[in-house]
């Protein structure tokens, strides 16, 4: 890694969609820092990439504690440069019947979808608005634009993180800091939905109709793209989902 490279940091980057953005990024020349609870719990994306050329750090982060947060951004910037790019992915897609969802879930998936967020957005506008320059990406999915049955305490946790997204790009946009948030309406193609539909339908990973998923380097383009885009026609949310997704 070098000063003058680029970098992006992306919280809550677990071996899905986190992996694949890291990926992404760092094809397009950025030194990537990927931040998750158990820093460990990366160390198979950090050795496979370093073997194929790629910048690549990994950080251990409760994105719920203040404190942690403020010294992760503290940390990259110090050892690895200046953040361009901070990707906030973190969230607990929980279902659970209304009458069977306790306070501390309730409260448990706001803390983790919506005040990390918040916490990891503010910190990373505090650094980019010393340069006057940077892209603040949130994850957001169907929950967050509509409460489905089972959903009460996810789709509150999605929805409030939506709101802090519109409410700083808002704020942020004349800084120049473009503020994204990407609705992925659609299961992500990943070993964890592979489970959870193998556990719920008896149908595996290759009996899964292609296309009905969609693939997280779609997902990393997306936000590749969004990235990229000039000044004069910048998105701030964009709808994702495969083609055959009932909406």
């Amino acid at each position: 890694m070098t000063d003058k490279m680029k970098v992006a940091l992306l919280v809550g980057a677990g071996d899905a969609i986190g992996a694949a953005v890291a990926q992404r990024f760092a094809r397009g020349g950025y030194a990537v820092c990927v931040a998750r609870r158990d820093a460990a719990k990366s160390q198979g994306l950090v050795d496979s990439m370093k073997a194929e050329g790629y910048s690549i750090r990994a950080y251990s982060v409760d994105a719920r504690k203040e404190e942690e947060v403020q010294k992760l951004f503290a940390d990259v910037e110090k050892e690895v440069g200046p953040i361009e790019v901070c990707l906030f992915n973190a969230g607990s897609n929980v279902s659970k019947p209304l009458l069977e969802t306790t306070e501390k879930l309730f409260f448990k998936a706001w803390e983790l979808a919506c005040y990390a967020g918040f916490l990891v957005g503010r910190e990373a506008a505090k650094h980019m608005s010393t340069r006057g320059r940077g892209t603040i990406l949130f994850t957001g999915a169907t929950a967050s634009i509509r409460g489905g049955k089972g959903f009460a305490a996810f789709s509150a946790a999605k929805f409030a993180l939506r709101a802090v997204a519109q409410a700083m790009a808002r704020e942020l946009g004349p800084k120049n800091i473009h503020v994204v948030h990407l609705l992925i309406d659609a299961g992500v193609d990943s070993e964890a939905i592979h489970q959870r539909m193998k556990a719920a339908t008896g149908i595996s990973a290759s009996e899964i109709p292609a296309d009905s998923l969609t693939k997280t380097a779609s997902i990393a383009e997306a936000y590749w793209f969004t990235h990229q885009q000039s000044k004069d026609g910048w998105t701030h949310e964009l709808d994702l989902r495969p083609s055959a997704e009932t909406w």
